[in-house]
């Protein structure tokens, strides 16, 4: 672990080096400000294949490719990201679809451990309106992860005459906003 140590009495516009072996800890007066690691981040999207949300049903979404995955913390088969790094993430996501519906409601929803997270990245209510050239849906969160056992999902609900999501548009991303 490469470290840098200040103290209060250093001197202003000082450098400081680090061996650069590991994650970088800094310190003042001995005490941890901050860690700054091999953070996890990635960015998947669905590729192949529509997949049809359930009316009135919260339905997993899938994302079958990868643009990246630093950490190796996402599985496209599972489309499940545990990281392996405890702290702050910024969870984005989006849902597509090209086709003509009719909608009440639509949901895109983060679960963290198969539950829903209680709070809805998107929520939007159509009122019975005929969607005639599909749509996107997108939101972000910032969720704690413990590093070990936690892991996010991403889930869509729909209120009407259901929703077919499209390769378009519909994505899933995360990355380590700050260490814990």
């Amino acid at each position: 672990m490469a470290l840098i140590n200040t103290t209060t009495t250093g001197v202003l516009g000082s450098t400081f080096f680090g061996d650069g072996t590991g994650d970088l800890t800094i310190q003042q007066n001995g005490v941890t400000l901050n860690t700054i690691t091999s953070a996890p981040a990635f960015r998947a999207y669905k590729s192949s294949g529509d997949q049809s949300v359930t009316t009135a049903t919260f339905t997993k979404v899938t994302f079958q490719t990868i643009d990246f995955n630093v950490g190796n913390c996402f599985n496209a088969s599972t489309s499940v990201f545990t990281p392996t790094v405890a702290g702050y993430y910024n969870i984005t996501a989006a849902i597509g679809t090209e086709t003509s519906t009719t909608l009440n409601r639509c949901i895109v929803n983060v679960y963290k451990n198969g539950s829903s997270y209680g709070n809805w990245l998107q929520d939007l209510s159509f009122n019975g309106a005929n969607v005639n050239h599909g749509f996107v849906i997108n939101g972000s969160d910032l969720i704690y992860l413990n590093g070990t056992t936690d892991y996010v999902e991403i889930y869509a609900y729909v209120a009407g005459t259901g929703l077919v999501l499209r390769n378009t548009h519909t994505r899933f991303s995360a990355f380590l906003a700050r260490a814990a």
